[in-house]
């Protein structure tokens, strides 16, 4: 057995890629270039040499500076694209490749002009901003000034009749009478202030202004037709345009303390109406002339942005490159000679060759009299973890990693994720109507692959597109599983022959509850389509689903267990699998593998034993004679040995293990033996010095308790995990129970009116509930659940998930954020 074990062909995803442990010696000439070459091929993972300097302590701080200085100027180049709404030119314009150097100074020039051209562009619509509030004051405030002075003549001529000739009233003339009085003026005369403000702060201006000048005051105020862009915010806001009569120069003070205050912008506006259709006519041709200038800049700018656009992509991705070759550069050392920099890192052994291969070029095309040397090394910690997985294998691997990365070497549990993951969702979600609506998305997501992988996508899609291969599996093993559940949106269908049922008279109308016979074989695919309606319906397929739930999940735990002798076995534990994998195989299958026997000998004799019963006796009275509930001959004295295994099981699990430790720990320190235990032949071949013999103290206490904590769970989670599986039962039945109650209570309740309209929105009520509730909550909902039933009852029968994901440095791997 050890033999054909031995011979097999390894997988690739099996186990990870054999890792091995590399130092590169590289001339300082050729540095730049061999890491360059490296980034291209993304298959050597460095190791930062620097970690306890901050990245201001670096070697090349300096250059990585420059670098971020550049990808700020290319993220400000591309901003001024986005704002000016211009898109980037598809085929850009052949240009030859540019040094650092003069990108640097091309980039300094470019942020040059356009910066004089947006501070130019800025002053110019600031100025034409003002000169168009100006015209529009002097449009509105006109107006106030005619309508007020012919007011105020008649007010004036009314107050020399009555008032005025009265001596003893300038006593008590109030301050508005007292500016209008004729001869006056000069000294403390009516005066105003226009300007314009933001509508939303016209109340409380008002208000302000009367507080200020306690009631002293006129304002008058009217609406600007023309939306006008506010100089702050950039944005096009509505303005009023206001006028301020008062008295007197400390209310002026305080009136132009409050506009400043509101942002308010005051214009001058001539009393004479001669003089202001002079000054409105020189704005108007004034703004005609900004509006050229502001249109030839914008002319100007956009040509500039057009061209920078061209070869921004190209620019984006040479400085992402060189910033991130100048970062791994800063996480080598230089040499005592300070003329080579060394460096380490991982590296798959398959990818030496080609690494070896990328440096001899790099010494070739940097003209370096030095070779780089690369050579491998032994490592205290241990190798990264690197699956190859491509485009179909890749989303389930995601699924295993999101639990934990796997342990360097050990069984991959995405082998059998890829087949089982898909099934169990299947089970649950078992309906072929809607396992074809899955496939046609998952096919128009793979139709449009090329497509769609160029494109940013938003979360939640790009979500949806990195599983299209699982939602591919998933809907197809749910056509499956729905014909062997004969499920079409809930309807049977005879599609493999007729049913082995029928009516016992030909004119039996209550078929569905009564009448039925047997009169032929077994339905030959599937559940047979008569069980639909019957009254025994419910029990029976509850009865399926459930025996069949339990002999999937003690399948697939088993196949966990078994998993683990083969990690065992690779390892070189033999202490794993004889006090581990044997104990644990023998009490699960001592209690729910012979369970699992039970279902499958009910169903092939029919017996109407209750395997309930036959299972609580089985601890409470194994001596006891079964009767009727006995299924074959032998079955009583064959429980009494599965129940003495399990309980054998338990202590053999849970003592032996850390006392041969303990042993073979106290032999080791005393010189009888030299093997460390649970390491393979390369560990114990390091030399004396190396970090590999400084292994932690041995705690007897630590270890007893961690493999009783280990055993405790194990025979509580026999239990608990099988009982979990039963959530296929479950899911799939409120999947199918969901799915009739739609069908019978809205689709042909509403077909059975003789109504267009009731029809039409019976149909849509169905598609809806079907399309978000069927389709999209059921469908999270059974993959969530088959993701906890790999998790926890599948990978914790061998999978650690404690190891680190392989990161080489690639260039493939550099994203836009990384800018």
């Amino acid at each position: 057995m050890d033999d054909f074990i031995e011979n097999l062909t390894p997988m690739d995803l099996m186990r990870s890629e054999k890792m091995t442990f590399v130092q590169l010696i590289i001339p300082v000439e050729s540095a730049h270039r061999a890491v360059s070459y490296l980034g291209e091929l993304g298959l050597l993972q460095f190791r930062d040499l620097n970690a306890d300097k901050s990245p201001f302590q670096r070697t090349f701080v300096n250059q990585v500076k420059r670098c971020a200085e550049m990808s700020r100027k290319l993220r400000f180049f591309k901003e001024q694209i986005s704002k000016a709404g211009l898109i980037s030119s598809a085929c850009p314009v052949m240009q030859q490749d540019l040094e650092l150097e003069e990108l640097e100074v091309q980039l300094a020039e470019h942020e040059h002009e356009l910066i004089e051209m947006n501070s130019n562009s800025e002053k110019l619509r600031q100025s034409y901003n003002e000169l168009l509030e100006f015209k529009m004051v002097l449009q509105k405030a006109g107006g106030f000034l005619v309508s007020n002075k012919t007011h105020a003549v008649s007010e004036e001529r009314e107050l020399d009749e009555n008032i005025y000739s009265n001596d003893t009233y300038v006593e008590t003339a109030s301050l508005l009478e007292q500016d209008m009085r004729p001869g006056r003026s000069d000294q403390s005369g009516l005066r105003f202030i226009s300007g314009i403000i933001c509508k939303s702060k016209v109340l409380r201006f008002e208000r302000m202004l009367f507080r200020a000048t306690r009631g002293n005051m006129l304002f008058n105020q009217a609406p600007v037709e023309e939306h006008i862009i506010d100089p702050l915010s950039t944005e096009m806001v509505e303005k009023m345009v206001f006028v301020v009569f008062f008295s007197g120069e400390q209310a002026r003070t305080k009136i132009l303390k409050i506009c400043e205050a509101f942002g308010a912008s005051c214009y001058p506006v001539p009393e004479d109406i001669t003089k202001q259709r002079q000054i409105t006519g020189e704005v108007s041709s004034r703004l005609v002339e900004l509006e050229t200038t502001l249109d030839a800049g914008i002319r100007h700018r956009n040509k500039a942005l057009t061209s920078l656009s061209f070869h921004l992509a190209k620019w984006m991705k040479m400085v992402r490159r060189e910033k991130a070759v100048y970062d791994t550069l800063n996480m080598l050392n230089f040499d005592v000679t300070k003329k080579c920099l060394v460096g380490e890192g991982w590296c798959p052994i398959f990818a030496r060759t080609q690494i070896q291969e990328a440096l001899r070029r790099a010494t070739f095309d940097s003209s370096s009299q030095v070779g780089i040397i690369f050579h491998p090394m032994d490592a205290v910690e241990s190798p990264p973890t690197y699956f190859r997985t491509n485009n179909f294998t890749n989303a389930f691997q995601e699924i295993v990693d999101a639990y934990g990365v796997a342990r360097y070497q050990e069984a991959n549990p995405a082998v059998y994720t890829v087949i089982t993951f898909p099934f169990l969702f299947a089970v649950m979600f078992g309906d072929w109507g809607h396992g074809i609506c899955l496939l046609l998305g998952a096919l128009v997501l793979i139709a449009r692959e090329s497509k769609l992988s160029t494109q940013k996508l938003g979360s939640f899609m790009e979500m949806l597109f990195g599983g299209r291969y699982v939602l591919l599996l998933m809907s197809l093993f749910s056509i499956y599983c729905g014909l062997i559940y004969n499920e079409f949106f809930s309807v049977p269908f005879h599609i493999f022959g007729e049913s082995a049922y029928k009516c016992r008279d030909e004119p039996c109308s209550d078929a569905y509850s009564t009448g039925l016979i047997k009169v032929g074989g077994p339905y030959p695919f599937g559940v047979d389509p008569s069980w639909r309606g019957s009254r025994s319906e419910l029990p029976f397929l509850n009865s399926l689903k459930m025996k069949m739930s339990i002999l999937l999940g003690v399948a697939q735990m088993n196949l966990g267990i078994i998993m683990s002798y083969f990690n065992a076995r690779f390892f070189g534990s033999s202490l794993d699998i004889r006090y581990q994998f044997v104990p644990q195989l023998i009490f699960l299958n001592s209690l729910f593998g012979y369970l699992s026997l039970l279902i499958v000998i009910k169903w092939c004799t029919g017996s109407q034993a209750d395997l309930y019963h036959v299972m609580i006796y089985m601890f409470l009275s194994p001596t006891d004679e079964l009767d009727e509930n006995q299924l074959f001959w032998g079955q009583r004295p064959l429980q009494i040995v599965l129940l003495l295994l399990a309980l054998i099981a338990v202590p053999w699990m849970l003592f032996p293990k850390p006392f041969i430790l303990k042993k073979l720990h106290t032999e080791r320190f005393q010189g009888r033996t030299y093997g460390v235990l649970g390491t393979s032949e390369m560990d114990l071949e390091v030399e004396p010095d190396s970090a590999r013999q400084h292994h932690e103290e041995f705690n007897f206490s630590e270890v007893f308790v961690h493999q009783m904590i280990h055993s405790i769970e194990f025979v509580l989670g026999a239990v608990s995990n099988t009982a979990s599986y039963l959530r296929l039962w479950a899911l799939s039945l409120a999947h199918s129970e969901l799915s009739t109650v739609f069908y019978e209570k809205v689709l042909l309740l509403a077909w059975g009116y003789h109504n267009f309209a009731i029809r039409l929105v019976g149909l849509a009520v169905f598609a809806f509930a079907t399309a978000f509730i069927l389709l999209m909550m059921e469908t999270l909902s059974a993959f969530l659940h088959a993701l906890r039933l790999h998790w926890v009852e599948f990978q914790n029968k061998f999978y650690h998930g404690d190891g680190y994901k392989f990161k080489p440095f690639s260039f493939a791997s550099l994203t836009e954020d990384e800018d």
